[in-house]
């Protein structure tokens, strides 16, 4: 990630403690928490604008949020997250080699409201054994896979993608994926900040994709690449990239349109942004450039901080959301933050297709 990035801006708030429900109080995981429980502080985060009551913002309304931190180191550095189906357990990555695991307290409207049953444990290697250090541990991107129960993580410096059983994070063997672009073609701190699965009635038929950060052919467009059992170069595509912007995750809506979240920092008080870009599912396939629209754009005139990860999901309504989290860095200017938005396009469903998901 960019090193502005690291040197952090003053952006930091209170954290007050809430009272959350016991473990007692969530139904019967479908991922169970992974390693050693920790003490999680949250507060409620009730806007998104910082200097209105505005909801909606683009195609997305906001819904609620929360600010988050823990005693404990392994909580830092959180880059990508996924929710389990109907929004109340998640999965989470850190850069420095951990698995997160917990559930979101929710109200009767179904804003969030707190963490509980929070877990960290490092991840493993091909061998079984921990991962400590950010050298090896520096995961940027995470897939959950319930049909097959893995889970599957991209990292860079040591550019990578490997694949884990879920009932056995933090204790099982990870299993290598080929990359479907030369490892070489990957800038060190600049990698797999994306992995997606693509809906299984979209084009992509259920294929995983990966997109880099900021890792660039001879015109500039980022490499990506459709993943699978016959990987190999020719599922090569490419990304348009805007010069500001910097990708840092994606999922897939139902219609098979891919979600790009993208990041700017041009300077500590104004320059840090976030936007959102809905490439059609329909252009993704090996040797295509693609792009789309930007669908929601954010400043510091919002609650953002470094947001790192997107995850897209349908709760118990139907209704689809979107969830951000964000990396602190280990920064005292920097913050946690969880944010869920419902989506409000006119439409993500096109005529002709057909969902199986």
């Amino acid at each position: 990630m960019p090193g502005g990035f690291r040197r952090g801006w003053l952006a930091c708030g209170l954290v007050i403690g809430c009272t959350l429900p016991g473990p007692s109080a969530f139904a019967a995981p479908i991922v169970a928490g992974a390693g050693e429980p920790i003490t999680v502080r949250s507060s409620e985060i009730r806007r998104f604008d910082k200097n209105s009551d505005s909801a909606r913002f683009g195609a997305l309304t906001f819904l609620g949020g929360l600010q988050f931190s823990s005693s404990d180191g392994r909580l830092h550095g959180i880059s990508a997250i996924r929710l389990m189906p109907g929004g109340e357990r998640f999965v989470a990555v850190t850069d420095n080699g951990c698995w997160i695991t917990g559930a979101i307290a929710r109200d009767d409207d179904g804003r969030p409201t707190g963490l509980a049953d929070v877990a960290a444990t490092h991840l493993t290697d091909l061998a079984g054994r921990q991962i400590a250090g950010k050298a090896l541990g520096d995961a940027e991107s995470l897939v959950i896979d319930l049909d097959s129960r893995t889970a599957v993580v991209g990292f860079e410096q040591r550019h990578r993608i490997w694949t884990y059983d879920l009932d056995d994070l933090g204790t099982g063997s990870a299993r290598n994926l080929p990359l479907p672009f030369p490892v070489g073609e990957l800038r060190v701190n600049k990698g797999l900040e994306t992995l997606a699965i693509a809906p299984k009635g979209s084009s992509l038929g259920g294929r995983m994709v990966t997109v880099a950060e900021h890792s660039i052919d001879e015109a500039g467009n980022l490499f990506a690449g459709i993943v699978g059992r016959d990987g190999g170069h020719g599922s090569v595509f490419k990304v348009r990239r805007d010069e500001a912007w910097e990708v840092s995750d994606g999922d897939f809506l139902a219609n098979g349109d891919l979600l790009l979240l993208e990041r700017r920092f041009q300077g500590i008080f104004s320059g840090l942004g976030i936007r959102i870009r809905q490439i059609p599912g329909a252009s993704i396939r090996p040797g295509a450039l693609v792009d789309g629209p930007v669908i929601f754009e954010a400043d510091l005139s919002n609650e953002i901080d470094n947001m790192e990860g997107l995850d897209v999901w349908q709760d118990d309504a139907g209704r689809t959301r979107l969830t951000l989290v964000s990396d602190d860095n280990r920064s005292i200017f920097q913050r946690n933050i969880y944010l869920e938005f419902i989506w409000s396009g006119e439409s993500d469903q096109p005529s002709g297709f057909t969902s199986s998901q």
